[in-house]
């Protein structure tokens, strides 16, 4: 989980933090450290019979992680890189490579197995800290969402009308009003980031956010994360929208099976990334 940024100079040479005397300016937000991230999974379907062996299942599983019935799952598998103040860093790789997963594990919500996750500011994982309710207006989400990431109810009044702006969820009608179990999923995820995006972050960490919406919607995403940047904010982008990628961020993680394969400048890893895939890159539209 997310440990005390003092301890950052006891790392053992995680990545590139060896930049960060080199560069002098450079001041590390997020320092992961040979990071290890394990599932556990119970109720696999070995070992099923009698209530009385399912008691011997429950003895077992305390004195042995090999109980019966438990699979591990290897998600994250020794992780180690440094992001700084205002950047963008991209985060790529095929389905269940563990981007989503080191994400949490940033924003402190999943444990570590092995290595560290260091913090300088607190994280702010888009759609946790605005814990947005279903049966509630959206109109009341707005404040509850303010609330949850630490705005004052007067701070949440200034900025209300340019966050449902933002969103675009009353452009064909008064969605606002309505509850949220209403909305379509891409209309909750646009509101969601439209509360995040109305107040500076030290780490904001979106995944798949961008993904929703008009190309109107994702220009507005891009340009307010590269003012977050601008405010020395450090921002985290999961999205399989290499465009998006390519438009809002400066370096990229390239995660397959959990490991990383690649650490470096954007055009650098996506262009190795779509060979990877064989998904070349198409050309931008004409302007």
């Amino acid at each position: 989980m997310a440990e005390n940024p003092n301890d950052v100079n006891d790392v053992s040479n995680p990545g590139n933090l060896n930049d960060v005397s080199s560069a002098g300016e450079q001041i590390p937000t997020v320092v992961a450290n040979g990071v290890d991230i394990v599932y556990r999974v119970n109720g696999t379907g070995a070992g099923r019979g009698t209530a009385t062996a399912a008691l011997n299942r429950m003895v077992r599983r305390k004195q042995s992680e090999k109980a019966a019935g438990v699979r591990t799952v290897h998600a994250v598998k020794n992780v180690s890189f440094v992001a700084y103040r205002g950047e963008a860093v991209g985060l790529i790789g095929t389905n269940g490579s563990g981007k989503s997963t080191l994400l949490k594990a940033v924003a402190g919500l999943l444990p570590v197995e092995n290595g560290h996750i260091y913090t300088d500011g607190q994280p702010s994982l888009l759609g946790v800290n605005a814990a947005l309710m279903g049966d509630l207006t959206g109109e009341r989400n707005v404040y509850l969402g303010g609330l949850a990431m630490g705005m004052s109810r007067e701070q949440i009044k200034e900025r209300y009308q340019g966050i449902v702006d933002f969103s675009g969820i009353n452009e064909k009608g008064d969605f606002i009003t309505l509850p949220m179990r209403t909305y379509s999923s891409g209309m909750g995820a646009r509101l969601r980031f439209s509360i995040a995006a109305a107040k500076d972050h030290d780490v904001l960490l979106i995944d798949e956010a961008l993904a929703t919406g008009d190309r109107s919607f994702q220009q507005r995403s891009e340009e307010r994360i590269r003012e977050l940047r601008q405010h020395a904010g450090t921002v985290f982008l999961v999205s399989h929208n290499n465009k998006s990628i390519r438009d809002t961020c400066d370096r990229v993680l390239w995660l397959e099976r959990g490991e990383l394969r690649m650490d470096g400048p954007t055009e650098d890893v996506l262009e190795a990334y779509e060979a990877f895939t064989n998904r070349p890159a198409k050309p931008a539209p004409a302007a």
